[in-house]
């Protein structure tokens, strides 16, 4: 109902909002699986309704819950389904579900000959994630992808996905119902009610700047921890000074969360924790940083 936004390429866009808010059929749209009865959905200033659905979706990586694989058909004949169908050469082929397998860390001498039946959800999930990828498209569509996933493989596979965006930098709809999990994935949020987009931000802003009483009550915006979530140690954290030792201390990664600090301050009981960037240290991080951080957050919300 009069959705409209821009999203930039590169982009991860987490669409987020109650079962039956329309989530599902924005996403349908944008590869033709539902056509809009008005307005019109842009892929790179074309509109997407001069472009024939067949080439449309060859362009477009589809991701949904159940993972969607042919149950006939091995891991290698999964992936392999799109470069076919663009007509590459078959080595080209071979070695793409080679690289695909390895970079969803599916091991291809183990994997390519398996039939999904024979692999885990989370394995199978992988498989779709490198079957939506095959044909290198710019933009993937993911449907609730980890939905039917137990608490312990989702977790495993959204750090799949961030890893992989950092290394690709697709451009992203992610539609999603679990707040933390949008949180953890986005850079930008849709928050949908009654077919409506109610709020297009970031994270950031969607807690501390709910546009309306709805928004707030679905993101929990008065929970502090869940707002630490959202923070960068390396916005914290001091810079180590040059005499500076690490002398045991636990350790963080700059870009880990302050989320993540706190736990780890409070599980071992530290006095200050010791920042790293790819093993090098690069700072100081106390809890008097994190207390810091979580009352200028609340002073912007």
């Amino acid at each position: 109902d009069r959705c409209s936004c821009e999203i930039e390429s590169g982009q991860l866009v987490v669409i987020l909002g109650h079962s039956g808010c329309g989530k599902t059929t924005l996403l349908k749209m944008v590869n033709r699986l539902y056509e809009p009865t008005d307005g019109t959905i842009y892929l790179d200033n074309q509109d997407i309704r001069q472009i024939k659905k067949t080439t449309l979706r060859q362009q477009i990586g589809y991701v949904i819950q159940q993972s969607g694989l042919f149950p006939h058909m091995t891991v290698a004949q999964n992936v392999a389904i799109v470069p076919k169908l663009l007509g590459w050469e078959r080595p080209r082929v071979q070695a793409r579900v080679e690289e695909l397998l390895t970079l969803v860390q599916l091991p291809p001498q183990e994997y390519r000959n398996r039939y999904p039946a024979q692999l885990s959800g989370g394995q199978q999930q992988r498989v779709g994630l490198a079957r939506a990828l095959a044909g290198d498209p710019a933009v993937l569509l993911m449907d609730e992808p980890f939905g039917a996933i137990d608490a312990i493989t989702r977790t495993s596979l959204q750090d799949e996905i961030l890893r992989l965006q950092r290394q690709l930098k697709k451009t992203i709809l992610f539609v999603s119902h679990d707040v933390e999990e949008a949180l953890r994935l986005a850079d930008r949020l849709i928050l949908m009610q009654n077919g409506q987009i109610v709020q297009y931000d970031t994270p950031f802003n969607v807690l501390t700047q709910p546009a309306s009483e709805f928004v707030h009550h679905l993101m929990g915006a008065d929970d502090m921890v869940r707002q630490l979530s959202l923070l960068r140690v390396e916005t914290a954290m001091t810079a180590a000074p040059d005499d500076y030792h690490h002398n045991g201390e636990p350790t963080v990664e700059r870009d880990d969360s302050l989320r993540e600090a706190l736990s780890l301050i409070l599980k071992t009981g530290a006095r200050h924790l010791t920042v790293t960037d790819n093993g090098a240290t690069v700072g100081v991080l106390t809890l008097d940083h994190i207390r810091n951080s979580a009352s200028m957050a609340a002073t912007v919300s």
